[in-house]
């Protein structure tokens, strides 16, 4: 790509990941290298096992599972700290045209990443790589910083009724 942008996919709604991984499966389509990096996750997800598949499309996690019901331990800033360093490698190379970091704004939000070292990541990319940036809680420091910014809002979700996650839908 001649010119590689910053995407933003936050909000309290459904669909940021989702949205991230259809980009990736577009641009992998289209014969991009595509780098997803999943922070905070370490679960066999559905769209992992289809994406380790995929030829274009490099997947991996840096995390040990969901922080919304336990407290962040050492391990957690370890592993964040791990992969925001191999991200920035990747992202440097310019290896690859996409470089999607997974509730990534999460891990900020619960301060297990700085938002500096993000900030620098945009900052110095390589023109021609695109960097898409999904979670809640996205700072309004990386927020000014982005090209594209959809945020998803929930109207209604069906958790609300009590209903699991169920797989190959929400995970």
């Amino acid at each position: 790509m001649k010119k590689g942008l910053v995407q933003i996919y936050t909000g309290n709604g459904k669909g940021k990941t989702t949205a991230a991984l259809g980009l990736a499966l577009r641009a992998a389509g289209a014969g991009l290298s595509v780098y997803v990096m999943q922070f905070l996750k370490s679960a066999a997800y559905s769209e992992m096992k289809t994406l380790k598949k995929l030829k274009k499309i490099t997947a991996v996690q840096c995390g040990r599972g969901c922080l919304i019901k336990r407290k962040a331990k050492k391990i957690d800033f370890s592993l964040a700290a791990a992969g925001l360093m191999k991200a920035r490698k990747i992202i440097m190379s310019g290896e690859y045209d996409v470089v999607i970091l997974d509730e990534v704004n999460v891990a900020l939000n619960l301060g297990l990443i700085n938002s500096a070292d993000i900030t620098e990541i945009i900052t110095r990319k390589p023109r021609g790589v695109e960097l898409v940036l999904t979670g809640r809680y996205c700072p309004k420091s990386i927020l000014k910083r982005a090209d594209l910014i959809t945020e998803m809002r929930e109207v209604k979700h069906p958790y609300r009724k009590g209903l699991k996650a169920r797989p190959g839908i929400e995970y």
